[in-house]
């Protein structure tokens, strides 16, 4: 038997659809038959070579969002990491990353392990087992991986932003820390900043302020919490600044949230933190890209900048359960606002750039 997988070769060039035998299943791996897998705004800078500097040149399956139904359980495999019973036919979600239990960032607590794509960036797809990222039909789940079975009311399309956009969100305003009757700010409106919006007001957030340059998306966002929606395309900085100055009585806000990846607007918002205020730095994963930035607004001002990428082990069984609990509160189910056959990725990947939807999908 056979499985389908879109292939990377090099930078700017479309993915090509392959074939590779779906492989047996080691006694303490599991083999999955994937239900959708999620076009992420870091998959986009992936594919154009960006992110972990991909190197051309290699047959590689990217993709990392993504759930799947268990369609072979090793024999050593017998629940999940939090002890739940696993049988064939399970559907399953788990972590697209693996820490290697062995380096200085595993030693002192610290998610973000250098190794932990040792597994899938630069490993080529020709090497068995084939299947290890999420822009196939399979994929195989190493140990290593923090597996959970995924609660029977909650429909694939909720699910498959789980291991990336929501627990990365939800780990975030974690480790920045949100107090009740805060006021935060986040920039971008897309799957990280809805469910930014939605997380941070479960957290005791009592003001919500969105900026993205789509109207649908800030609409969208109100639906998930936000307070105030701003167009930056429609506002001047000054005038940004000025409104949420207003909105804070002055102030400034006590969480800033970057999640649009873009460098230039890194100044900006580290502006509209207030004295001691906190700024999460979450969007911007490319290497070697300069924003402008005043280091003395940063000092002067006590504000606290945290970088963050990744999250720990008992963030995707909370994010499981949050969307149990709210999932009748935020209209979870239009994150994923259009789905393609993973045969059309490349149509796909135009789609998701063009700034059209919310989330992509791939049913594979």
């Amino acid at each position: 038997m056979k499985g389908k997988a879109a292939i990377w070769w090099r930078a700017h060039e479309p993915l090509e659809i392959r074939e590779y035998p779906v492989p047996d299943v080691r006694p303490d791996g599991i083999l999955l038959k994937l239900r959708l897998a999620n076009i992420c705004g870091s998959d986009i800078h992936f594919v154009g070579g960006r992110g972990p500097r991909l190197k051309g040149g290699i047959p590689q399956i990217l993709g990392h969002e993504m759930m799947g139904t268990i369609l072979k359980l090793g024999s050593e495999v017998k629940t999940d990491s939090l002890g739940q019973p696993l049988h064939e036919g399970d559907r399953l979600v788990y972590s697209y990353y693996s820490p290697c239990g062995h380096c200085w960032a595993c030693y002192t607590g610290v998610p973000r392990c250098p190794n932990r794509y040792r597994r899938w960036i630069g490993v080529p797809a020709d090497t068995p087992p084939h299947f290890n990222g999420a822009f196939g039909e399979y994929y195989y789940v190493h140990p290593g991986h923090w597996t959970f079975k995924v609660p029977d009311d909650l429909p694939d399309h909720m699910v498959s932003p789980v291991n990336c956009a929501l627990s990365q969100m939800i780990y975030s305003l974690h480790k920045v820390g949100i107090m009740l009757g805060d006021t935060v700010v986040i920039y971008g409106a897309d799957g990280l900043g809805l469910y930014g919006a939605a997380v941070a007001r479960e957290m005791g957030a009592a003001r919500v302020i969105s900026l993205d340059k789509r109207d649908h998306c800030l609409e969208m966002a109100k639906a998930f919490g936000a307070d105030v929606t701003i167009n930056v395309e429609r506002t001047s900085r000054e005038e940004r600044l000025e409104m949420i100055k207003d909105i804070t009585r002055g102030v400034g806000a006590d969480v800033v949230v970057e999640v649009c990846g873009t460098p230039a607007v890194l100044d900006e918002s580290l502006r509209q933190a207030r004295v001691g205020g906190r700024y999460a730095l979450i969007g911007n994963i490319n290497l070697d890209l300069e924003g402008p930035i005043d280091p003395g607004n940063a000092v002067r001002f006590s504000k606290a900048i945290t970088g963050i990428s990744v999250y720990e082990q008992w963030v995707i069984p909370r994010a499981l359960d949050f969307l149990v609990r709210c999932r009748n509160k935020y209209p979870f189910d239009k994150i994923i606002s259009h789905t393609f056959p993973l045969v059309e990725i490349n149509k796909a990947m135009d789609f998701a750039r063009s700034g059209q939807p919310i989330r992509v999908a791939l049913e594979c």
